[in-house]
């Protein structure tokens, strides 16, 4: 997301597709009705941790876990409807990603999918192999790599990021890069500065050495629309609690690189890509939760036509249109108050600021928020390596970030909370 210079009004916005051949509404009012959280008069702030759920995602969980089911087959119908369920799950993913169903693979988390990924990706090392890690990760996007080189007797290598704006330059890493890496992980987007690398320039640098990208989209995904095609990862996902969901991971990739990796699992399991990396009976009922929230946001927009992707395209862009001229209103007043410290300064971010205030203790603002129905939590947030390059330290700092439910109103009131306890 590319900051605005101005703030326009927000409970609904005007917008142009990018054919520019019709027009589109995108009405906050109409969004926040199907989220029945919102009904408690709280502002939420917290969604880089986990957005609330619209009430459609909630209703298809019930329905499917309560309805006639059973393992995967073909033979009976219960077995039919875990197999349709499953497969509606691949193809609203593939939908989300623009890439192929077959190489989706359902996770419990999104660290469980990379501890998982990483020792068999690690299975190929050997000493004198190198991997590359940056400051700017999410520790679950950190440590399996680094666990699992240390494990083979791989080198790991660090990519820094620059302190002062929170950037990680393509170039850094193209710095590291060796006829020896084997592997790069890098976030689509910090999930404490919403710094927002640039993944398909990184991604030319990385496939030059004859490297895998691996590319964490937990943060990115709920903000911008995703193409795998021009992004250029060789493994990208995110975690549908993110993004309207319940609590899961997908990763996807191509089910040809997919066939090349061995992986432990049970012996009678299946070998067929992707079910071969997905461990025990999977939960239908949370597959069809994933499925209903990405019909969620392709339906955002109001008499959409078109297929799913083409409807996700455009309520993806409202969203993020949406989201930066709200982001730009936060931003610009937080900046304003005194005392205040804002550690995202990068030039390309989510609507995701981080600070501290000179003087006052971070868990208390965010405990003197919360006395006032404002969610803006204090933590490291697991991005741990970038609070600890900043000086931050485990404490970390104060996270507002932005969901597509959010409006000045919600806005007005943490800088009106911020402001009680800086007087």
């Amino acid at each position: 997301m590319h900051i605005a210079n101005t703030a326009l009004p927000l409970a609904r916005i005007h917008l142009m597709t990018s054919d520019m051949t019709s027009d589109m509404d995108y009405n906050v009012n109409l969004i926040r009705a199907q989220f029945p959280a919102l009904n408690s008069g709280t502002a939420f702030f917290d969604g880089p941790g986990g957005s609330q759920v619209p009430k459609s995602v909630g209703d298809a969980m019930a329905k499917t876990i309560t309805s006639a089911i059973s393992n995967r087959g073909t033979t009976t119908k219960a077995e039919q409807n875990a197999d349709s369920v499953v497969l509606g799950f691949r193809s609203a993913v593939a939908d989300l990603l623009n890439c192929d169903p077959a190489g989706v693979v359902y996770g419990r988390s999104w660290t469980q999918i990379t501890y998982d990924f990483s020792r068999t990706l690690a299975k190929s090392w050997k000493v004198g192999d190198e991997i590359i890690v940056t400051r700017l990760d999410h520790d679950s996007n950190v440590r399996p790599w680094v666990q699992a080189a240390e494990a083979v007797g791989a080198t790991v290598k660090w990519a820094e990021i620059d302190t002062a704006t929170g950037e990680l330059a393509p170039e850094v890493i193209g710095n590291l890069l060796t006829s020896k890496t084997k592997l790069v992980a890098v976030t689509g987007a910090s999930n404490v500065l919403g710094t927002r690398p640039n993944i398909p320039a990184i991604s030319k640098l990385v496939h030059a050495v004859g490297a895998l990208f691996y590319v964490d989209g937990v943060h990115l995904t709920p903000h911008t629309l995703i193409d795998m095609k021009t992004l250029g990862a060789d493994f990208y996902g995110f975690s549908s609690y993110k993004l309207f969901g319940p609590h899961c991971a997908a990763i996807a990739a191509d089910p040809e690189l997919l066939n090349t990796l061995q992986n432990d699992k049970l012996l009678p399991a299946t070998s067929i890509v992707p079910e071969r990396f997905e461990f025990g009976t999977l939960p239908y009922e949370i597959m069809a939760g994933v499925t209903a929230a990405i019909d969620f946001i392709a339906g955002i927009l109001p008499n959409q036509s078109g297929s799913r992707r083409e409807q996700i395209v455009a309520s993806m862009t409202a969203m993020e249109r949406y989201e930066e001229t709200l982001f730009t209103y936060m931003d610009k007043q937080l900046r304003a108050l005194p005392k205040i410290k804002v550690y995202s300064n990068a030039s390309h971010r989510t609507p995701t600021a981080f600070f501290t205030l000179d003087g006052i203790n971070s868990v208390d603002v965010y405990q003197h928020l919360a006395s006032r129905n404002v969610n803006a939590p204090a933590s490291n947030f697991y991005g741990l390596e970038a609070c600890l390059s900043l000086g931050l330290g485990d404490a970390g700092a104060i996270r507002a970030g932005l969901a597509p439910y959010n409006t000045n109103e919600d806005v007005d009131r943490l800088i009106s909370g911020i402001r009680e306890l800086i007087k």
